[in-house]
């Protein structure tokens, strides 16, 4: 697919049109370093709007769930999709109150997801989910089993009607504003992993693996 996206009526963002992202590789590492997007979509009338994880290969995002998730059924029956994913990257302090802001990345894809069917995709999207969380980690672990993956259902989503929007830099105040005797500036945020805790049954000599020792989520 192309590096840069065409921004469609409804992905060009609108607000603030210098911070809009189109290029595809810049839209991919929003959602390579995110770890939970929210899934909007509307069922029975209803807009709803869900917290999950998710993941991606290639010019495909994958979601997954249990069979009994409402949310995956109705998007399994071709309801419209609005996938979100937003960093925070620091938080933005003006002279005035009405100038403070928040230096972030977000990506948001839109479409129709499609189920897994064939059962070598289906194991390789649950990899690429587990892999997307924590590199790594899927060769050190028990593998799904039959009666798990039939509880299981995975959806497929093209990136293909996409956009992204950020904000970098420091305040923006108004002229007659810096005179005024408060601090501004940019309090960056990160996302931090802390020491790990080991399973109260854990075998004592069994050591923490480097990739959650070093975990980080940097790409």
């Amino acid at each position: 697919m192309s590096k840069i996206g065409n921004p469609t009526s409804r992905t060009r963002v609108v607000r603030e049109p210098h911070r809009g992202i189109y290029d595809r590789e810049a839209v991919y590492q929003i959602l390579d370093e995110g770890l939970v997007c929210h899934v909007g979509f509307v069922s029975d009338g209803q807009p709803f709007v869900i917290p999950m994880n998710y993941g991606r290969s290639g010019d495909h995002l994958y979601l997954h769930g249990s069979v009994a998730s409402r949310m995956l059924r109705r998007l399994d029956e071709g309801v419209p999709v609005c996938v979100t994913v937003t960093l925070l990257d620091g938080l933005v302090f003006a002279r005035s109150i009405f100038n403070h802001s928040m230096n972030y990345r977000s990506a948001v894809v839109l479409g129709t997801a499609e189920r897994v069917e064939d059962p070598r995709e289906k194991l390789e999207a649950l990899r690429k989910l587990s892999e997307h969380i924590t590199p790594g980690r899927w060769k050190d672990v028990r593998p799904p089993n039959e009666t798990e993956l039939k509880a299981t259902l995975v959806l497929r989503l093209p990136i293909q009607e996409f956009s992204g929007k950020a904000r970098t830099g420091p305040p923006v105040d108004d002229e007659s504003d810096h005179a005024l005797p408060t601090w501004a500036g940019v309090l960056p945020m990160a996302l931090r992993a802390g020491e790990p805790i080991n399973d109260p049954r854990l075998d004592p000599a069994r050591g923490v693996p480097d990739y959650v020792k070093n975990y980080s989520r940097k790409k």
